[in-house]
């Protein structure tokens, strides 16, 4: 077979060349394991490399020889956020607690959590895991993990986007064709965004999150990141939907579109649409002054795309009046998180009989020594949090979460009430508000969405629309109501082939 150049490759380049034989699978997947080989020393996407990745492309080409219809996603090279179980692997959080080769304990799942189990099914070559900051805790650097910092491929000396950061890495240095990613509060935006990506954050309860080491049952979501819309939504197809292992799910019966998200993307989406702009109404914070240069020429391009650019709809609405104080400058919103342990012993019962911890006072203990909710733990801001500490007391009761609600029901009361007025199809912002903080330091993704549709669990899309000054992408992302994702994929899909603004970044060994 010739040498396969697998960089930027598309999940339909992928699946042509398969099916015209100018390669296998099982050569497709040794060209990303050698891509894998000569980069991720540099960038440390991937911590756990799939010795069975080349056994289920060979079998993928079996299938195929034999004539068997295969879906879309068949034989394409994936790579796994390290919390989502994956039989055969320890989910170690980035933490040195749960790893025993550093010291710590194996989580060792019985059974694939259900994303896992659909990717499986779907026939996709998982060839790993990828890293991620301990326990999911940074929203903007992936540096303290037990594996090390992961760089982001795109600007290597910046911060590669939270705790998704290494899928987002794998996949903009084309280390795999599509990545699963996890949101609490910005890891599938941020790192989609600072690395000049497509992510989808799903509406909540649209994928199942069970068998994903928690931070909050009522927040945590996953959606996949990728380099171009179409293969995000080919993606989205595979993930979503019920499952009777995550009851939740429920929610989404009827809410999936029947032919699948791929299949609604088309050119021409935009024309005619009505998307409202950032403005204070949604929060109480400037843009950059390049930000907004390149905002105001996105802006730009969807006018020339047919959509009518509603400014600043939610002005007078309340809406920013529903965001949590919080100091030291960030802007993260951590209601709904008070649930952590309770959420832990649901995750870690489910482990199986053999798991090292069966129980959150088990899992205390074995990781007390380094106490994620200790002084300098990366929970300690929940401690003091009332409702917190009534769940660290009795984390087998079902938690208080009022407040919670409280806050879900107030943004998504003025959220829905404000498209209703304003006759509005998404809204379209800029997905940062100023340009990537460095690799290391203190300062935080100044993103425009964390944590507004983290807490109202409203569906975001990421896509591309140019760089700053410095080679930081920047990205725009679309919001719509809940179960919106088919109508911002397609929206997405019409301004990334009217735009084309992602480029391949130039990484090096």
């Amino acid at each position: 077979m010739p040498e396969i150049d697998v960089t930027e490759m598309t999940v339909a380049q992928a699946q042509a060349g398969m099916a015209e034989g100018r390669f296998t699978c099982e050569a497709l997947t040794q060209a990303f394991l050698a891509r894998i080989d000569a980069l991720n020393p540099r960038y440390n996407a991937l911590i756990f490399r799939n010795p069975d990745a080349l056994a289920d492309a060979r079998a993928i080409d079996r299938r195929r020889a034999a004539g068997e219809a295969l879906g879309p996603l068949a034989g394409i090279p994936v790579v796994i956020k390290d919390p989502m179980d994956m039989v055969g692997f320890p989910t170690t959080g980035g933490w040195s607690a749960l790893y025993s080769a550093k010291g710590g304990i194996d989580l060792m799942p019985a059974t694939d959590s259900p994303v896992v189990a659909r990717m499986r099914a779907a026939g996709t070559i998982m060839l790993g895991k990828t890293n991620v900051p301990v326990l999911s805790a940074s929203g903007t650097h992936a540096n303290d993990s037990w594996a090390g910092p992961t760089l982001n491929a795109a600007a290597p000396d910046l911060a590669p986007g939270a705790s998704s950061a290494g899928t987002a890495t794998a996949v903009a240095a084309s280390m795999a064709i599509l990545g699963l990613a996890e949101e609490t509060g910005g890891s599938i935006q941020n790192p989609a965004s600072a690395q000049g990506l497509v992510g989808i954050k799903p509406t909540h309860a649209l994928v199942p999150n069970t068998g994903v080491l928690p931070l909050s049952s009522q927040r945590d979501v996953v959606g996949p990141i990728a380099r171009c819309v179409r293969d995000a939504a080919l993606c989205l197809d595979v993930l979503a939907g019920f499952t009777a292992a995550d009851p939740k799910t429920v929610a989404a019966v009827g809410n999936v579109p029947a032919g699948g998200y791929a299949a609604g993307l088309a050119l021409g989406a935009l024309r005619g649409t009505r998307l409202g702009l950032y403005g204070q109404g949604w929060r109480d914070a400037a843009m950059s002054e390049e930000t907004a240069t390149l905002y105001a020429r996105a802006q730009s391009e969807l006018a020339a795309s047919g959509a009518a650019l509603v400014d600043d709809p939610f002005a007078g609405t309340g809406f920013a009046g529903v965001a949590l104080s919080r100091p030291l400058g960030s802007r993260f919103d951590y209601r709904g998180l008070e649930s952590v342990p309770f959420d832990l012993q649901n995750y870690l019962q489910r482990l199986g009989p053999n798991a090292a911890v069966k129980n959150f006072a088990e899992f205390a203990a074995a990781t007390a020594a380094q106490n994620a909710f200790g002084p300098t733990g990366p929970l300690r801001y929940l401690v003091g949090n009332p409702a917190f500490e009534a769940c660290m007391a009795r984390p087998d009761l079902p938690p208080d979460l009022s407040d919670f609600a409280a806050a879900r029901e107030a943004y998504l009361r003025i959220f829905n009430a404000t498209m209703d007025a304003q006759g509005l199809d998404a809204l379209a912002f800029p997905q940062m508000l100023a340009a990537s903080p460095p690799l290391y330091g203190d300062a935080y993704i100044n993103a425009a969405t964390v944590s507004e549709i983290n807490v109202a669990g409203l569906p975001g899309v990421v896509v591309p629309a140019g760089y700053y000054a410095n080679g930081a992408p920047f990205c725009l992302i679309l919001i719509g109501r809940k179960w919106s994702e088919a109508r911002l994929l397609a929206l997405a899909y019409d301004y990334e082939q009217a735009t084309r603004h992602r480029q391949a970044p130039a990484v090096s060994a």
